[in-house]
């Protein structure tokens, strides 16, 4: 039973919670078709979840199922490359984006967890530590509860995922289904007037491979024919179906009016509705694809990739929301376990298949295991007619099974009129096996997998990586462990790429069963230039196994004692030290035009840059080689750097931070605009541990001190029509940095260091003459690797000859601040609206009962509210017009009769269209007004004042949409019709 219901007072329809009656049992809590999902997605921020778009359009559409999404931000951190708004005011713009996305795929349902979106880095204990784990767990597992999903589909939870953002949502995943089963997790969620159920979410699609051959994406049923190369299920669905909407008279495109789009074309349409993420309107046309999941947990019988119904749209339904085609009745579940996942060849371990009745018993049959060739296993096992079974067989793996892989045990029960398939994978390690001491990212990573996710191993464990200066010594650890049941002996060895020794060609081990052992060599790099690879391949062998590490190799440099004059200019004396190398590229090598561009010039002539030190200050000189000047800023925009020609210094005081697991949160990262539309540089801290604007009126005090000197003189315009060349071939700046507005005192014999020219040449839209101020950058460095702005441990390494930092500043960096807030869902009148359809209590917080609104009137010039509270809390009352579940998101030319709602002008009819309607502050015109009143005990009168403007449109379609507060944090949603005297 669904305890959200429709609550009628005075012709006024608000949703409320309406408390259970007392039992002695309470009734299971069933969410009504209003509130249940059948396919929920995961993701970190808004545009993350564009891959299922197309899917849950043909799901929806041919089978009836319902997707929803949970968004753990509003991407309120993110760049804004088409308005002002920054913070909550960017959450509330990218949250209508978002919903604009998914909306024509039925998909309506998005549920933000108001948690903070910061910067771009790749650690996922960071990403906890500004989340609020514990209660970002809880607010996933209420909404799970609450929603019922049969199927969760998001992010790998691995470090593969990339963004911390990411790999925390991906983990958020496998929290949330353990959490939601588990009545001893958020046992509170379970009581109570509002209580809910615990729920087992039927299949996981988290980090699986889609990999594999055959298959076609010109038909439907597109995965019949399927192989996958990996062990992970794959179930696929065909983006080529028509849908609902139609090509407008027209088009762009040339397609033929009032003839049907194809779900792809919606989703390509859809992936591209983010402008202030640097999408511009898709202008193209799509062909039919195949949009496959690799399913990594099930607990439901499922079909094989080798049966013919694994190829079916909706085989990834089988077993969840559709009955299995093998014939066991929907709800049954199966699935199995193990008494360990990493096993050694020839050593025998447990198998248990799990079986569970919908309702009565189990249907009398037998259950067999298929395990890989040469591996032994118990024959066939009755199956008791009861309403659960746990049945165990002994598995023996091949003497010659081969090491470091998985391996699929499959399971199949069978009665005289159905039968269920199930499988899992185990891993076969070396009996002694030597792995790389992690540290860091990694270290953790292992951690949760062994403490929290035991299952995700299947995805693998963290790989061995390392950095070291070029020219130095590290200490190599290397961990030793037994998995076997027999006393292991041998000897750890390193396979040495050239330019590399080590202090002993080999280091024993002797090991009981289970022991661990860890070895440690003295590696060195003989060589003092930096190679064109900066990652070198280190093979690290035992007697019966191995793994690779992957060596970083870093640039380092002294930084001498001088006393510089920030004036633009390098005078002899100033930068005796040496001079770095800017000229590689990491990103956006595709990009470069011309032969003076990207960091390099025909006549040799590259971006460099020399550093020195006096007076506790850093002093850099940085030459950039630039043929085309950019979009050149306003004061607002000079934030996120990346989206117009700048410079990014980057310090690591400690030369620690990606060790402390703080990554670039324990850095100090300066970013540097050399020319804005006022004439002169800005400059900002982003991703850093106080980033925000550090210059000019807007400045925050986050960088006191900091100098810069530009040679760049902006040309006067962003029109493409007026020569962008640079004065020179590029632009000189000099900057002072005082140590001091570094997190933490300096390490002077290990700063990281690293500084990035970013590059942006003709932004300009298809068919206009204007310049953006949008991400199609470039991107140098002196340490020049994938994502190293958010990987300390590959920057450059410096040291300091003479330097000591003041005796009382403390070597252990401030906590970061992010500066932007996260918004409150409860300002956001799209999730208030959605909270009083489908009764989810806003950012899944908990619930409230305690106010009622006994009326809301157009009365004169006013909107009248009556409420009624048993309580105390704050209301925001949103008064709005029009449609709001999916406000558009571009301009077009194309008639509105021609391209009704819900395609929401997604349709271009010029190639000038994709223009950007207003939005703040009233949200495109749909907010008419918001005001908030603090709620007391009894019934309340209230009123808030309006123009006759703003009755006159009230008085056509207005809304009154009201969130409640309690001091307690717990939520309340209405959505009420005005009615009008």
């Amino acid at each position: 039973m669904k305890r959200f219901v429709g609550f009628v007072v005075l012709a006024l329809i608000a949703v409320l919670p309406v408390p259970v009656a007392s039992a002695s049992v309470a009734k299971p809590y069933v969410a009504d078709r209003q509130t249940k999902i059948d396919v929920m997605g995961e993701w970190a921020h808004p545009d993350d979840d564009t891959s299922i778009i197309g899917p849950c359009g043909v799901w929806h559409q041919r089978y009836g199922v319902k997707c929803g999404v949970i968004q753990v931000t509003r991407g309120e951190g993110g760049g804004n490359a088409v308005g002002n708004e920054l913070g909550p005011d960017l959450g509330l713009r990218r949250e209508n984006e978002d919903r604009v996305a998914h909306y024509r795929s039925g998909t309506v349902d998005i549920f933000n967890l108001d948690r903070i979106d910061f910067f771009y880095n790749q650690s996922a204990p960071l990403t906890q530590y500004f989340w609020d784990e514990e209660e970002t767990l809880r607010r996933v597992t209420r909404v799970i509860r609450e929603t019922q999903p049969e199927i969760y589909i998001g992010f790998t939870p691995t470090l593969a995922a990339g963004h911390g953002n990411h790999q925390q949502a991906g983990r958020l995943i496998w929290e949330g289904v353990i959490a939601a089963a588990d009545p001893n997790r958020f046992p509170e969620q379970l009581k109570g007037p509002h209580a809910l159920s615990t729920w087992q979410v039927k299949k996981v699609f988290s980090g699986g491979s889609t990999a594999g051959t055959g298959g076609t994406t010109t038909a439907a049923n597109c995965t019949t024919g399927f192989t996958p190369t990996g062990l992970d299920t794959v179930a696929g669905v065909w983006t080529g179906y028509d849908s609902p909407y139609k090509w407008p008279a027209g088009n762009l495109q040339g397609q033929p009016a009032g003839t049907a789009k194809i779900w792809q074309q919606i989703a390509d349409e859809g992936r591209s509705a983010y402008p202030t993420q640097s999408r511009v309107m898709f202008k193209g046309t799509s062909v039919p694809a195949c949009s496959r999941f690799g399913m990594t947990e099930s607990f439901v019988p499922f079909q094989p990739n080798s049966s013919p119904q694994a190829g079916l749209d909706e085989a990834i339904l089988f077993g969840a929301t559709k009955p299995d085609p093998g014939g066991l009745p929907l709800g049954t579940l199966e699935y199995l376990t193990f008494s360990r996942f990493y096993n050694v060849a020839g050593e025998s371990f447990q198998a248990t298949v799990h079986l569970k009745a919908p309702s009565g018993k189990l249907a009398k049959g037998n259950i067999e295991l298929t395990v890989p060739a040469g591996w032994t296993t118990d024959g066939p096992q009755p199956v008791p007619e009861k309403s659960t079974a746990d049945i165990t067989f002994t598995v023996t793996p091949a003497a010659n099974a081969p090491v470091d892989q998985n391996a699929k045990v499959a399971a199949r029960y069978t009665t005289a009129h159905a039968s269920g398939y199930t499988d899992n994978v185990v891993r076969i390690v070396a009996a002694a096996e030597g792995r790389f001491q992690r540290w860091g990212n990694w270290q953790e990573y292992d951690q949760w997998l062994q403490n929290t996710a035991p299952q995700a191993n299947r995805l693998g464990r963290s790989q061995a990586i390392q950095s070291m200066g070029i020219g130095q010594t590290i200490d190599l650890p290397v961990v030793v462990h037994n998995w076997s049941a027999q006393q292991q002996s041998g000897a750890v060895s390193l396979d040495l790429p050239a330019d590399f020794t080590v202090d002993a060609p080999s280091k024993p081990y002797d090991l009981q069963p289970g022991a661990d052992a860890t070895v440690t060599f003295k590696l060195t790099n003989t060589d003092t230039s930096l190679p064109a690879n900066q990652n070198v391949s280190i093979p690290i062998r035992t007697a019966t196994g191995s793994e690779t590490l992957t060596l970083t190799l870093v640039p380092t440099t002294v930084i001498p004692q001088a006393a510089p004059v920030i004036d633009g200019k390098a005078e002899p004396g100033e930068y005796p030290g040496p001079t770095l190398d800017l000229g590689r590229i990491w990103q956006g090598a595709a990009t470069c035009t011309g032969v003076d561009d990207c960091g390099v010039s025909s006549t040799g002539e590259g971006s460099t840059a020399k550093v020195s030190w006096s007076d506790d200050a850093l002093y850099f000189f940085v030459h950039v080689r630039d043929d085309y000047q950019s979009y050149a800023v306003t004061p607002a925009e000079c934030v996120g750097h990346w989206q117009a020609d700048s410079v990014e210094i980057l310090l690591d005081p400690r030369g620690n931070a990606s060790k402390a697991l703080k990554d670039t949160a324990n850095t100090f990262k300066l970013g540097i605009f050399p020319f804005t539309q006022s004439g002169g540089p800005c400059w900002e801290r982003d991703a850093d541990n106080h980033q925000g604007y550090s210059s000019g009126s807007l400045d925050t005090g986050n960088a006191p001190g900091v100098q810069v000197a530009s040679t760049a003189q902006w040309v006067g315009s962003n029109e493409t029509t007026v020569p962008h060349a640079y004065a020179g071939g590029g632009y000189d700046l000099e900057v002072k940095i005082p140590l001091a507005d570094l997190p933490a005192a300096v390490d002077p014999t290990r700063l990281g260091l690293n500084i990035t020219p970013y590059d942006n040449d003709d932004t300009s839209a298809a068919g206009t003459t204007t310049l953006r101020h949008i991400d199609m950058s470039t991107r140098l460095a002196w340490s020049a690797l994938g994502s190293v702005q958010s990987d300390p441990y590959r920057w450059g390494l410096a040291t300091l000859p003479g330097y000591t930092p003041p005796a009382d500043r403390p070597t252990t960096p401030a906590p970061p601040n992010v500066s932007n807030p996260n918004l409150n869902g409860a300002l956001s009148p799209q999730t208030i609206a959605q909270s009083a359809r489908n009764g989810v209590p806003i950012s899944g917080r908990v619930p409230t009962s305690d106010l009622k609104i006994l009326s809301a009137e157009l009365r004169g010039n006013a909107v009248e509210i009556v409420t009624s509270s048993s309580g105390a809390g704050t209301a925001r009352a949103f008064l709005t017009t029009g449609q709001l579940g999916a406000i558009p998101v571009w301009t077009t030319s194309c008639s509105p009769a021609a391209d009704p709602a819900p395609d929401y002008g997604l349709t271009p009819c010029a190639v000038t269209d994709g223009g950007i309607p207003p939005w703040s502050p009233d949200m495109s015109g749909h907010l008419v007004k918001q005001s908030s009143q603090q709620i007391s005990h009894g019934v309340q009168h209230w009123s808030i004042p309006l123009t006759a403007a703003q009755r006159a449109t009230l008085s056509a379609d207005g809304r009154l949409l009201v969130s409640y507060e309690t001091p307690q944090n717990e939520v309340q949603a209405f959505d009420v019709q005005l009615s009008r005297r």
